[in-house]
C-alpha cells in the first residue's frame, strides 16, 4: 500500500525584524494576481487535532476581543496598503478559526474595507468558512447581499463517532438544510472532509464520502488527518490512549474517496480538492489555486502569512500583541523571509505537482529532467502527458507520494 498525500510545510530560513521593520513601504506591483486572507482567530471548542491560531475565549485583552476585533482587522487593511500599493484583489477568503462566530456585519465590513483599499475585481470569488452550527439561514442571505460568493462547510464526517473522536460538536443531520440554504442565497459550496481519524473505519469513511455527495455540491475538499505532538489528540496518541493514524489506511481512504468522486464527475484539480469541471471550471477554489501558483496575497490577522514578490512575512500569533501593534500604528509582523533561486524552484515544483495540470517540462532543471525516465517506471507520472503534451503530471499513485516526486526532481 502507498502512502498518503504529504502535507506541505516550510523549512526555509525565517528572521524576526524589529516590530519597526514591518514599515517597509515598497510597492509590489507586477504581474501576479492578488488576494487578501483574512484570519478571524475564534472557535467555540478547540478541536483536538487543530493546529491553527485559534482561541475559544471571547475577550483576550484590549483590542483583543471578539467584539471589537472587526474594528483591529480593518486597522491592518488600511495599514497594508503602504506595502502592497495599489492592487486589485482576485479573491478573498475568510478562514480561521470560524470566521461565522463574528456577526456578518463584521464580515461585511470587513470586506468593504478591502474593497476600499484593493478594489475587487468585477468577478472577484469571496469565500468565508463556517461550521454547519454557526450559519442560519438568514446569515447565509446576508452573506450573499454582502458580496460573498462561496462558503466552505466544516463537515469533516458524517459518523458521530469520528466526529467526537476530531472534537466536532456539530450535528451532521444539519449539513442537508445549511447546503440547501446557502445554495438559495446564491452561494457556490464547498464541504470539506478529513480521513485517517483513530477509530474511522473504511466503511465509515465510505459513510461520509456518500453523504457529502448526497448534498449535491460541486466542490469537496478531502485531507489526511495530520496530528502535531502538542495538540490534545497528539498528547492522547503519545499516552497511547488512542492510535496514530496510519499511512497505509490513509491510502486506501484516499483511493476510496477519488472513486467515488470520478464516478459523481468531480474531478481532481489540486492533491486535495475535486470540483465539477475541474481547474478551469466555475468550482475550483481560485483562491486556493492562487497559492498553489505562488501568487501574491495579504494576511490579516493574528499568525496570518503574507506572500508579495518572492517575500514572506507573518504576523504575531497572540490577537492582544497582534492589536496592540496596530493600536501604535505599526503593522503587526513577527519575521520575514526573503526566497532564494534554490527556495523558489523548490516551491515551484512542490506546489505545481500538486495540481491537475501540472508543470512544463521546459520549466524544470536539467537535473529534474533526467529524472522523469526513472518517475515515468515508477508510474508516479502521466507517461502520455510527459511524452505528448511535455507536461509532468502525476498519476494517482503519484498523488499518495507527492512528497517522493519533489524529492526525486529537486533532492
Amino acid at each position: 500500500m502507498t502512502a498518503a498525500p504529504f502535507s506541505v510545510s516550510s523549512s526555509l530560513r525565517s528572521s524576526t525584524p524589529s516590530a519597526g521593520s514591518a514599515n517597509h513601504e515598497h510597492a509590489r506591483v507586477g504581474s501576479r494576481s492578488f488576494s487578501v486572507y483574512c484570519h478571524v482567530p475564534f472557535c467555540a471548542v478547540r478541536c483536538g487535532y487543530c493546529d491553527f491560531t485559534t482561541y475559544t475565549n471571547a475577550e483576550l485583552g484590549p483590542g483583543a476581543s471578539r467584539a471589537t476585533y472587526a474594528d483591529t482587522a480593518i486597522q491592518e487593511i488600511h495599514q497594508a496598503q503602504r506595502v502592497t500599493g495599489e492592487r486589485s484583489v482576485s479573491t478573498v477568503f475568510f478562514g480561521g478559526g470560524t470566521p461565522t462566530l463574528l456577526p456578518v456585519t463584521d464580515l461585511a465590513r470587513m470586506l468593504n474595507a478591502i474593497n476600499s483599499t484593493w478594489p475587487l475585481e468585477p468577478n472577484a470569488e469571496v469565500t468565508t468558512e463556517a461550521n454547519p452550527d454557526s450559519v442560519t439561514q438568514q446569515d447565509l442571505h446576508h452573506l450573499a447581499d454582502a458580496g460573498f460568493t462561496r462558503i466552505s462547510l466544516g463537515m469533516q464526517s458524517a459518523v458521530p463517532h469520528v466526529l467526537t473522536t476530531l472534537d466536532r460538536t456539530h450535528n451532521p443531520a444539519r449539513l442537508p438544510d445549511v447546503v440547501s440554504h446557502a445554495q438559495r442565497a446564491g452561494l457556490q459550496v464547498s464541504v470539506d472532509l478529513i480521513y485517517g481519524t483513530p477509530g474511522e473505519s473504511l466503511e465509515d469513511w465510505r459513510t461520509s464520502v456518500e453523504a457529502a455527495l448526497n448534498l449535491g455540491v460541486d466542490h469537496i475538499s478531502a485531507y489526511a488527518l495530520t496530528v502535531e505532538p502538542h495538540t490534545p489528540m497528539g498528547r492522547r496518541i503519545a499516552r497511547g490512549l488512542i492510535a496514530a493514524p496510519n499511512e497505509d489506511d490513509q491510502a486506501a481512504k484516499y483511493e476510496l474517496a477519488d472513486d467515488l468522486f470520478t464516478q459523481v464527475g468531480l474531478t481532481w484539480y489540486e492533491i486535495s480538492n475535486w470540483a465539477r469541471g475541474g481547474i478551469s471550471g466555475p468550482h475550483a477554489c481560485r483562491h486556493n489555486l492562487a497559492y498553489w501558483r505562488n501568487q501574491d496575497w495579504w494576511g490579516i490577522g493574528p499568525g496570518a502569512h503574507s506572500h508579495l514578490d518572492n517575500e514572506r512575512f507573518w504576523n504575531v500569533k497572540h490577537p492582544r500583541p497582534y492589536a496592540e501593534a496596530l493600536r501604535h500604528g505599526r503593522l503587526p509582523m513577527d519575521g520575514r523571509e526573503t526566497l532564494t533561486a534554490e527556495d523558489r524552484e523548490l516551491e515551484a515544483v512542490m506546489l505545481g505537482i500538486r495540481l491537475s495540470c501540472g508543470l512544463p517540462i521546459v520549466e524544470l532543471s536539467a537535473a529534474a529532467q533526467r529524472a522523469i525516465p526513472t518517475l515515468i517506471a515508477q508510474e508516479l507520472i502521466d507517461p502520455r502527458a510527459a511524452i505528448k503534451d511535455q507536461r509532468l503530471i502525476l498519476t494517482r499513485q503519484g498523488r499518495l507520494l507527492a512528497d517522493t516526486v519533489t524529492r526525486t526532481l529537486v533532492g
